[in-house]
């Protein structure tokens, strides 16, 4: 049963306290929580793009010049006839021999790509890669190239 309250002439819970009624804050401003929220999508952002930048892009480059003079090192030896008045026939070369020789060009120019450091590697072993592929191995630059990218693929 509802009872009226005398002051005001509006029905009234028997347990309804008005000591209790104070008025509620007003809401929190939506322009703070977006202000939050986009200050914190910015320092997220920079802590990553910060983190991915010290990753050690260079590392991959040194990774790749590695893996580089290996696989030019599983080629194996390659013949020098650029001594030989005439050079006899050579064989050619297995397929494997020859994907390595490709990979290390590759591995090289992407090196040489991310830092240029690596570019002196990569271009002594695309001068041995251009000897292997054309089977010229009396080609007297590229056997040049054979000994600096080896000197190279020392120091690293």
């Amino acid at each position: 049963m509802y009872t009226v309250d005398p002051g005001t002439g509006t029905d009234a819970d028997p347990d309804f306290d008005e000591s209790s009624a104070e008025p509620s804050p007003p809401p929190p401003s939506r322009r703070l929580l977006v202000l939050c929220a986009v200050a914190g999508f910015v320092l997220g952002g920079s802590v990553l793009g910060l983190l991915w930048g010290l990753s050690g892009v260079h590392a991959g480059a040194l990774d790749d010049a590695v893996a580089a003079c290996q696989a030019l090192d599983r080629v194996g030896e390659l013949p020098d006839t650029s001594q030989d008045a005439q050079p006899s026939l050579t064989p050619g070369l297995t397929s494997e021999r020859l994907h390595r020789m490709m990979a290390a060009r590759e591995l090289s120019a992407a090196a040489a790509q991310v830092n240029a450091n690596y570019q002196p590697l990569a271009d002594h072993i695309d001068g041995v890669s251009r000897m292997v592929l054309s089977l010229h191995f009396n080609d007297i630059s590229g056997q040049r190239h054979l000994t600096q990218a080896k000197e190279i693929c020392g120091r690293i």
